[in-house]
């Protein structure tokens, strides 16, 4: 029903939108979350934005792209360290970068629990991003990162661990920040949430029916946001 609803939004805006040549930019650059999600959300929004992504040259599997750096998001100093080079080319002027990172941000040691990118440099990060989309007269969206099962992911992935209060505690991080910032934030979390927890296909990642999903929430909140001048 959800996704009915959204793509039903999504015919409404259609008509607005010109011919493809002329829609607006959309670039997405996220982890490996983003990486599945992303050949749904690229036909879902196709009659509204001309959708890029974070990509290698060469076709490849999706098991091929989650390990793949030209494709990885990675973590936010990683996203961050990325789009200042993008931005170096002046062919690359996107509309609205869509930012969907956070995960790689929490992993932890398990023999000392350290983490990967502290509050700290997490909250700076995001800052740095905001004015570097901003300075070139572009949107900035985040999406925020998807619930982890603490004992699923823990007993599956012994390189790192990953918990579900540090995706709570990063996701109000950036809340605070894009929304002092007055740029919009798509709640995934709590979308992915209510599907329940019965839709991993292994420590982290989601079934085709939840991505499905997953887009078209995404593809929506786009559409909307559009329609109500948020975004071009």
């Amino acid at each position: 029903m959800r996704r009915w609803l959204s793509i039903l939004l999504l015919g409404f805006v259609a008509p607005l939108c010109g011919v493809a040549q002329n829609l607006p930019k959309l670039f997405l650059v996220g982890d490996s979350i983003s990486i599945y999600y992303t050949p749904f959300l690229q036909s879902d929004v196709a009659n509204i934005y001309s959708f890029s992504r974070k990509t290698s040259p060469k076709p490849e599997s999706i098991a091929q792209q989650l390990s793949d750096p030209e494709v990885q998001g990675g973590n936010s100093r990683m996203v961050l360290e990325y789009l200042q080079k993008r931005y170096e080319q002046e062919d690359f002027r996107p509309d609205v970068v869509l930012i969907n990172c956070g995960l790689h941000d929490i992993k932890r040691i398990p023999q000392t629990n350290a983490i990967a990118i502290d509050p700290s440099e997490y909250r700076s990060n995001l800052e740095k991003m905001i004015a570097l989309v901003r300075k070139h007269h572009g949107k900035i969206v985040w999406i925020n990162s998807t619930p982890v099962d603490d004992a699923r992911h823990n007993s599956l992935s012994k390189e790192f661990y990953r918990y579900d209060r540090d995706v709570i505690q990063y996701n109000e991080i950036a809340r605070q920040i894009f929304s002092s910032a007055g740029a919009p934030v798509i709640d995934l979390y709590t979308f992915t949430k209510q599907l329940g927890a019965g839709h991993y296909i292994d420590h982290i990642h989601w079934d085709e029916g939840t991505r499905s999903q997953q887009a078209a929430f995404i593809a929506g909140f786009l559409s909307a946001s559009r329609s109500s001048h948020v975004l071009p």
